[in-house]
Protein backbone atom coordinates (compact mmCIF):
# COMPACT_ATOMS: atom_id res chain seq x y z
CA UNK A 1 0.00 0.00 0.00
CA UNK A 2 1.67 3.25 -1.00
CA UNK A 3 1.51 6.51 1.67
CA UNK A 4 -1.27 8.26 -0.56
CA UNK A 5 -3.87 5.28 -0.04
CA UNK A 6 -2.29 4.75 3.29
CA UNK A 7 -3.13 8.61 4.23
CA UNK A 8 -6.74 7.90 2.51
CA UNK A 9 -7.47 4.85 4.70
CA UNK A 10 -6.47 6.95 7.50
CA UNK A 11 -8.41 9.87 6.40
CA UNK A 12 -11.50 7.63 6.43
CA UNK A 13 -11.27 6.02 10.11
CA UNK A 14 -10.48 9.47 11.50
CA UNK A 15 -14.18 10.76 9.50
CA UNK A 16 -15.68 7.47 11.07
CA UNK A 17 -14.39 8.23 15.47
CA UNK A 18 -15.94 11.81 14.80
CA UNK A 19 -19.16 10.42 13.23
CA UNK A 20 -19.32 7.98 16.16
CA UNK A 21 -19.19 10.67 18.80
CA UNK A 22 -22.33 12.57 20.33
CA UNK A 23 -20.10 14.54 22.76
CA UNK A 24 -16.70 16.25 22.59
CA UNK A 25 -14.50 16.51 25.47
CA UNK A 26 -13.56 20.25 26.12
CA UNK A 27 -10.59 21.80 27.64
CA UNK A 28 -10.96 25.21 28.60
CA UNK A 29 -9.06 27.73 30.39
CA UNK A 30 -9.97 30.92 33.03
CA UNK A 31 -9.20 34.26 33.14
CA UNK A 32 -6.37 33.99 35.25
CA UNK A 33 -5.29 30.72 33.25
CA UNK A 34 -6.50 27.56 35.01
CA UNK A 35 -7.04 24.72 33.27
CA UNK A 36 -10.73 23.27 33.27
CA UNK A 37 -11.77 19.72 31.41
CA UNK A 38 -15.59 18.77 30.62
CA UNK A 39 -17.62 17.84 28.05
CA UNK A 40 -20.46 18.63 25.94
CA UNK A 41 -23.32 17.12 23.61
CA UNK A 42 -22.63 19.06 19.70
CA UNK A 43 -23.66 19.38 16.55
CA UNK A 44 -21.25 20.29 13.77
CA UNK A 45 -22.61 22.56 11.27
CA UNK A 46 -21.66 22.72 7.68
CA UNK A 47 -18.18 25.34 8.05
CA UNK A 48 -17.10 22.87 10.37
CA UNK A 49 -18.09 24.27 13.56
CA UNK A 50 -18.70 22.34 16.88
CA UNK A 51 -21.85 23.79 18.51
CA UNK A 52 -22.35 23.30 21.85
CA UNK A 53 -25.57 24.41 24.49
CA UNK A 54 -23.52 24.93 27.49
CA UNK A 55 -24.96 26.52 31.57
CA UNK A 56 -23.17 29.41 32.96
CA UNK A 57 -23.61 27.27 36.09
CA UNK A 58 -20.93 24.95 34.59
CA UNK A 59 -17.13 26.71 35.07
CA UNK A 60 -16.38 26.43 30.83
CA UNK A 61 -19.03 28.34 30.36
CA UNK A 62 -17.33 31.55 31.86
CA UNK A 63 -13.83 30.36 30.89
CA UNK A 64 -15.21 30.51 27.08
CA UNK A 65 -16.71 33.66 27.58
CA UNK A 66 -13.38 35.14 29.05
CA UNK A 67 -11.13 33.47 26.83
CA UNK A 68 -12.30 32.32 23.45
CA UNK A 69 -10.03 29.68 23.12
CA UNK A 70 -10.43 25.87 23.65
CA UNK A 71 -9.38 22.63 22.79
CA UNK A 72 -11.75 19.63 22.03
CA UNK A 73 -10.96 15.88 21.72
CA UNK A 74 -12.86 13.06 20.20
CA UNK A 75 -11.33 9.58 21.60
CA UNK A 76 -12.43 6.09 21.28
CA UNK A 77 -14.17 4.87 24.12
CA UNK A 78 -11.17 2.90 26.55
CA UNK A 79 -13.43 -0.75 25.77
CA UNK A 80 -12.54 -0.29 22.16
CA UNK A 81 -8.98 0.26 22.63
CA UNK A 82 -6.39 -2.38 22.46
CA UNK A 83 -3.86 -0.44 24.43
CA UNK A 84 -5.19 2.35 26.28
CA UNK A 85 -1.65 4.32 26.15
CA UNK A 86 -2.24 4.60 22.30
CA UNK A 87 -6.04 5.32 22.13
CA UNK A 88 -7.35 6.52 18.97
CA UNK A 89 -7.99 10.27 19.33
CA UNK A 90 -9.01 13.77 17.55
CA UNK A 91 -8.24 16.99 18.73
CA UNK A 92 -8.68 20.01 17.32
CA UNK A 93 -7.77 23.54 18.88
CA UNK A 94 -10.46 26.24 18.54
CA UNK A 95 -11.63 29.83 18.02
CA UNK A 96 -14.46 30.33 20.42
CA UNK A 97 -17.81 32.39 19.29
CA UNK A 98 -20.76 32.82 21.49
CA UNK A 99 -24.08 32.73 18.91
CA UNK A 100 -26.60 35.62 20.04
CA UNK A 101 -30.08 34.64 20.57
CA UNK A 102 -30.52 37.53 18.06
CA UNK A 103 -28.65 35.62 15.72
CA UNK A 104 -30.37 33.95 12.42
CA UNK A 105 -27.85 31.04 13.64
CA UNK A 106 -29.21 30.36 16.64
CA UNK A 107 -32.05 29.08 15.72
CA UNK A 108 -30.82 27.13 12.86
CA UNK A 109 -28.12 25.33 15.58
CA UNK A 110 -30.84 24.90 18.84
CA UNK A 111 -32.90 23.10 15.84
CA UNK A 112 -29.84 21.10 14.77
CA UNK A 113 -29.10 20.58 18.22
CA UNK A 114 -32.72 19.23 18.98
CA UNK A 115 -33.18 17.05 16.28
CA UNK A 116 -30.12 14.96 17.10
CA UNK A 117 -30.46 15.08 21.66
CA UNK A 118 -34.27 15.77 21.67
CA UNK A 119 -36.60 17.60 23.44
CA UNK A 120 -34.31 18.79 25.95
CA UNK A 121 -32.86 21.28 23.95
CA UNK A 122 -35.77 23.22 23.69
CA UNK A 123 -36.31 23.46 26.81
CA UNK A 124 -32.60 24.51 27.70
CA UNK A 125 -32.51 26.88 25.23
CA UNK A 126 -35.43 28.19 26.64
CA UNK A 127 -33.62 28.79 29.84
CA UNK A 128 -31.25 32.49 30.15
CA UNK A 129 -28.20 30.85 31.69
CA UNK A 130 -27.34 28.65 28.73
CA UNK A 131 -25.03 29.63 26.14
CA UNK A 132 -24.75 28.74 22.28
CA UNK A 133 -21.30 27.95 21.40
CA UNK A 134 -19.26 27.76 18.07
CA UNK A 135 -16.06 25.85 18.14
CA UNK A 136 -14.02 26.81 15.00
CA UNK A 137 -11.42 24.45 14.33
CA UNK A 138 -8.18 26.38 13.67
CA UNK A 139 -5.83 23.32 13.60
CA UNK A 140 -6.03 19.39 13.89
CA UNK A 141 -4.20 16.13 15.06
CA UNK A 142 -5.24 12.49 14.65
CA UNK A 143 -3.24 9.72 16.66
CA UNK A 144 -3.92 6.63 15.48
CA UNK A 145 -1.98 4.82 17.76
CA UNK A 146 1.69 4.70 18.61
CA UNK A 147 4.16 6.46 16.04
CA UNK A 148 0.37 7.15 14.02
CA UNK A 149 0.25 11.04 14.43
CA UNK A 150 -1.26 13.04 11.51
CA UNK A 151 -1.92 16.89 10.93
CA UNK A 152 -5.42 17.32 10.19
CA UNK A 153 -6.35 19.92 6.70
CA UNK A 154 -9.08 21.17 7.86
CA UNK A 155 -10.30 22.30 4.19
CA UNK A 156 -10.70 19.28 3.02
CA UNK A 157 -10.14 16.41 5.98
CA UNK A 158 -6.98 14.80 4.60
CA UNK A 159 -3.78 13.94 6.48
CA UNK A 160 -0.32 14.31 6.60
CA UNK A 161 2.05 12.85 8.55
CA UNK A 162 3.31 14.44 12.08
CA UNK A 163 6.98 14.30 12.09
CA UNK A 164 8.23 15.23 15.89
CA UNK A 165 9.82 12.54 17.77
CA UNK A 166 10.15 11.58 20.83
CA UNK A 167 12.73 13.01 23.42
Amino acid sequence: MNDSTDLTKRAIAMQALLASQQTLLLSTASATGFPDMSYAPFVRDESGCFNILISELAAHTGNLMSNPHASVMFIRPESESSNLFARERVIFDCTVKEIDRSDGGYSTQLMALQEQFGDIVGLLGSLSDFHLFALSPINGRYVAGFGQAFTINLKDGSLSTLRKSHK
